[in-house]
C-alpha cells in the first residue's frame, strides 16, 4: 500500500483509482503510441503531447500552459528523455492544480467558526446536482453533523421528489413547498428550519435552468438575499455541480453560472464513466475556483473530497 494510500484511507483511493480508469487508459494509451521510436523530448513529441491534452478535454489554454512549461524544462536539461515525461507531467499538472486548489482538504468537515454552514447549489439539470446534495448530507451525516435540506429547485417535479426521497434514506429533514413555489421562500424557510435545529449544515437546492441568463441570474440572487436575511453573510458557498463526462460542455456551464451568480466552489461528477477526466484540469485552471468534490461512482462514498494530491497520483499511476 503506498503512503497516500495510508494517508487518505485505502478504500478511498482504490476507489479513485478505479474511477479515473478510463481516463488514465485513454491518456497513456495515446502517449505510449506518440513516443514509440522516440527517445528525446523533440518538438514533434511536445505536438502529439499537446494534440493529446486537448483530446483528454484538459482545454485548449490550460495544454497550452503545461505544454510551454516542460518546453521550457527541456529547454534547461538538454538531455531529458520521453522516459521522464510522465514524471514531469505529472509535476506540471500538480503544480497547476495547486494555483486554485490551495491544500488543506478535509474529510466533509465544516468552516471553523461557522454554524451552521449555508452551502448553496447551482447547476443544470442532469448533471448529479440533486443525487451530490443527497451524498453530501449522507456524508455531513456520517461525520455527526446535523444537517438540513432545502427543495428550492421548484421549478421540476422530479428534483423535489428526488431531494425528499433523499431525505428520507439518510434520515434527513427536507424543507419543501412543492413544485411552481417561490424558490426564495424555500430558502427562507430551510435557513430558518436549519437555525431553529441547530444544524450544522444546510443545502439548498435551486434551479438548473431558466429560460434566459437574465432571469437565472435574477432567480440565483433572490434565493441569495432571502438566505441573508435570515442569516447574515450566508450562504457561505455557492457549489457549481458539472457533469465531468460531458467534457468541454462542462466548461460551457461553468461560464454560463460564473457570469450568473458568485461560484465559490466546484462538484465535477460522473468522472467514473469517462475518459475526459482531464477536464477537472482545465476547469481548476481557467477559472481559478477551487474544485471541493468529485464523483468516481454510484456509491455515497464516491463522492469525495477533491484532494489534488490524490487526484494526480491516481491519474498518473501506471496502468
Amino acid at each position: 500500500m503506498s503512503f497516500l494510500s495510508g494517508l487518505f484511507g485505502k478504500e478511498k483511493k482504490e476507489s479513485l483509482d478505479q474511477g479515473l480508469q478510463k481516463s488514465k487508459e485513454n491518456f497513456f494509451g495515446k502517449l505510449s503510441k506518440a513516443l514509440i521510436g522516440k527517445s528525446t523530448v523533440d518538438d514533434e513529441v511536445l505536438d502529439n503531447l499537446e494534440e493529446i491534452l486537448i483530446s483528454s478535454d484538459v482545454g485548449v489554454d490550460t495544454t497550452l500552459k503545461i505544454v510551454k512549461r516542460i518546453q521550457d524544462r527541456v529547454a534547461r536539461d538538454k538531455y531529458l528523455g520521453t522516459s521522464e515525461l510522465d514524471a514531469i507531467l505529472k509535476e506540471e499538472v500538480a503544480a497547476l492544480l495547486s494555483e486554485t486548489n490551495h491544500g488543506g482538504e478535509s474529510d466533509f468537515e465544516t468552516p471553523a467558526g461557522t454554524k451552521p454552514y449555508v452551502l448553496m447549489v447551482v447547476g443544470v439539470n442532469g448533471v448529479g446536482k440533486t443525487t451530490t446534495i443527497g451524498k453530501l448530507s449522507a456524508q455531513f451525516k456520517k461525520k455527526g453533523k446535523n444537517v438540513v435540506l432545502g427543495a428550492a429547485d421548484t421549478f421540476r417535479a422530479a428534483a423535489v421528489d428526488q431531494l425528499i426521497l433523499w431525505g428520507e434514506r439518510t434520515g434527513v429533514p427536507v424543507i419543501s413547498k412543492g413544485m411552481n413555489t417561490d424558490p426564495s421562500a424555500v430558502a427562507f424557510e430551510a435557513v430558518q428550519k436549519g437555525v431553529e435545529l441547530n444544524a450544522d449544515v444546510i443545502i439548498i437546492d435551486t434551479a438548473g435552468r431558466l429560460h434566459t441568463k437574465t432571469n437565472l441570474m435574477n432567480e440565483l440572487s433572490k434565493i441569495k438575499r432571502s438566505i441573508e436575511k435570515v442569516l447574515p453573510g450566508a450562504p457561505h458557498d455557492v457549489l457549481l455541480v458539472l457533469d465531468g463526462s460531458t467534457g468541454q460542455n462542462a466548461v460551457i456551464q461553468a461560464r454560463e453560472f460564473t457570469k450568473a451568480t458568485e461560484v465559490s466552489c466546484l462538484a465535477i461528477t460522473k468522472l467514473d464513466g469517462t475518459a475526459k477526466g482531464g477536464v477537472v484540469i482545465g476547469i481548476s485552471d481557467e477559472f481559478k475556483i477551487p474544485v471541493k468534490y468529485i464523483g468516481v461512482g454510484e456509491k455515497v462514498d464516491d463522492l469525495q473530497v477533491f484532494n489534488k494530491a490524490e487526484f494526480v497520483d491516481s491519474l498518473f499511476k501506471k496502468i
